[in-house]
């Protein structure tokens, strides 16, 4: 069990609180702010209970350095006006000005602490950062599932010196993950899609003989054809794992967990637009989507399913017409039997913005990453240190 947020005493106390407020910017304003908003629950009890509340997060991939373009100002901005009440932005995370500012604080405040990767403690998860951010709360709370698969000193090595619990955002993420690991119906379906095979293969490995089958599309499909041998042309391919995607196939295989892959899929070249079997793609033709026989066959296997997980779009689906496959695949899940969980980032996005993430039968995790390694069964150290 994780040791809740509800068995804090937060009254008057300075409260760390790990968020995930990596959101897209554009000219300078947050352009979705949907990760904002899942932390409101986290915030109100906190602001309920009289808190003092120290927000910290993550923005972007800075490795360590300022990146000017990757400061939180315009975040405190965006979630001053949804929460209606000032947010102080800082322009570090530790020091002697932060001090000075945490130490004026009173219930009810909001400091946002700057990009915490600024500075290359936190991905080292270093003791000394992690022992310097404790030293400005009284009490740690983790409220950033989509980074539970990232020991860093954020989400980690400060669990380790302050009194600490689970966000009601993260709380609710393992209580509604837990569905597809303990006891999930059957069948249970995996659909993998996105741009690399890399950052999917070995949860891919993991959730073989866990899952009853996978749907494979997006790019990571023409990784696995083009290791089997097939012509996929100028498909994108991540061809320094072949090795890896055969292993993954002839795993599968053994344990008699059914991969599919797209059987045809809609090509491009120089603006003009085909559909050609996924095996037989002629050279100088990309795949961006996945065709309407492979769409057919994929809506096959949904319609039996009683447990889906989806990770990564099936096209470019921010590009329409490519967006045909994902679309399709979304709305046979919602009108399926099945309880699906739609690991965050760019699939939760097309569904929302289709009107399709509130289906009932659909929960949009906030994780990308963590949400597949938690299926996968994968020890989440984030997660481990918070467990009572």
């Amino acid at each position: 069990m994780l040791r809740s947020l509800r068995e804090l005493d937060v009254a008057n106390k300075r409260v760390l609180v790990r968020v995930d407020y990596n959101v897209p910017l554009t000219d300078g304003r947050v352009a979705d702010d949907t990760r904002l908003r899942e932390s409101l629950p986290t915030l109100e009890y906190l602001l309920a209970h009289r808190a003092k509340i120290i927000l910290i997060s993550h923005l972007g991939r800075p490795k360590g350095k300022v990146v000017p373009e990757l400061r939180l100002d315009p975040v405190a901005r965006r979630l001053s006006e949804i929460l209606q009440r000032p947010v102080t932005k800082l322009d570090e995370c530790i020091g002697p000005a932060v001090h000075r500012a945490i130490s004026t604080m009173h219930p009810g405040d909001i400091i946002l602490l700057e990009n915490v990767r600024f500075y290359p403690q936190e991905e080292a998860n270093d003791e000394a950062f992690a022992r310097e951010l404790a030293q400005l709360a009284d009490c740690y709370v983790n409220d950033a599932f989509g980074t539970a698969h990232r020991a860093h000193a954020s989400t980690y090595g400060v669990a380790k010196f302050l009194p600490a619990a689970a966000g009601l955002l993260f709380e609710r993420e393992v209580t509604m993950l837990s569905r597809a690991v303990d006891n999930p119906q059957r069948p249970f379906l995996a659909i993998v899609g996105g741009a690399k095979l890399a950052d999917k293969i070995g949860v891919l490995k993991d959730l073989i003989g866990r899952v009853d089958a996978f749907l494979i599309g997006g790019s990571v499909a023409f990784t696995l054809l083009k290791a089997q041998g097939a012509q996929v042309g100028s498909s994108l391919v991540d061809e320094r794992v072949f090795d890896d995607a055969r292993a993954a196939l002839q795993a599968a295989r053994a344990a008699g967990t059914q991969i599919v892959l797209p059987v045809d899929a809609q090509i491009v070249r120089d603006g003009e637009r085909a559909v050609a079997p996924a095996r037989a793609i002629p050279e100088g033709w990309q795949g961006w989507d996945i065709g309407p026989q492979t769409i057919e066959l994929f809506r096959n296997h949904i319609q039996s399913a009683k447990t889906i997980v989806w990770a990564g779009p099936l096209g470019r689906f921010e590009d329409p017409p490519y967006d045909e496959g994902t679309r399709a695949i979304a709305q046979a899940i919602a009108q399926s039997h099945a309880f699906a969980i739609i690991g965050g980032g760019d699939t939760a996005a097309a569904l929302h913005r289709w009107g399709l993430g509130q289906a009932q039968n659909i929960y949009c995790s906030t994780g990308g990453g963590a949400t597949l390694e938690f299926i996968a069964g994968r020890t989440l150290p984030p997660i481990e240190i918070l467990k009572a």
